[in-house]
């Protein structure tokens, strides 16, 4: 076998056995077809709800204002006067946006320190802690996609302080949350996956 068709197989077997797709599914307005598409997330999504409670439209909705479904998503890059990169906005990565003070406490409280905020399968699990710690502490209903999200963005002692309501914009985003959160749950019912 020539050496250049070695180096494509193991390229394609490296390939194959990475963590999965980087690039989001197609049509993210349709929870039957990320469904479809990545059978893995479905399955990440209903172990984070029968292990945290977590409903997986809420998760869902969650994901997609977070990274859009992409694993590798960060932060916007700050600068200075325009031009001086400055480092990035927060440490938030992957689909769950997690930062990384809170991401080691995940890992540290649910001893998983192999887990990885770019694999969908963590950050599911990841987003079922947080948002059952903050049923604990806020009083937040796990099915209540709006204010999940707000403590999820503002965390707990911020969601706790009322911070989100001097932010109008983050308000209205929380309310497309919502909206996106409760069309996934329509459209995952339709098709028999709710």
């Amino acid at each position: 076998m020539s050496r250049s068709l070695c180096v494509l197989m193991l390229a394609l077997i490296l390939v194959s056995c990475s963590g999965g797709s980087r690039t989001p599914p197609r049509n993210l307005d349709d929870a039957c077809s990320i469904a479809r598409e990545r059978p893995e997330y479905m399955k990440a999504f209903r172990q984070t709800e029968r292990k945290w409670g977590v409903p997986v439209h809420v998760q869902m909705a969650t994901i997609y204002q977070e990274s859009r479904y992409r694993s590798d998503a960060r932060t916007p890059h700050r600068y200075a006067l325009g031009v001086i990169p400055m480092g990035r906005q927060s440490s938030a990565f992957g689909y769950s946006q997690a930062l990384d003070g809170t991401w080691e406490e995940y890992q540290k409280e649910t001893r998983s320190r192999r887990s990885k905020r770019n694999r969908m399968r963590d950050a599911s699990d990841f987003m079922g802690w947080y948002m059952t710690k903050s049923n604990r502490r806020n009083g937040i209903p796990l099915y209540d996609t709006r204010n999940q999200y707000l403590a999820y963005h503002e965390g707990h002692a911020g969601f706790a302080r009322g911070s989100y309501n001097q932010k109008s914009w983050l308000l209205r985003v929380a309310d497309d949350v919502a909206s996106r959160g409760e069309m996934y749950r329509l459209q995952l019912m339709a098709c028999g996956m709710g």
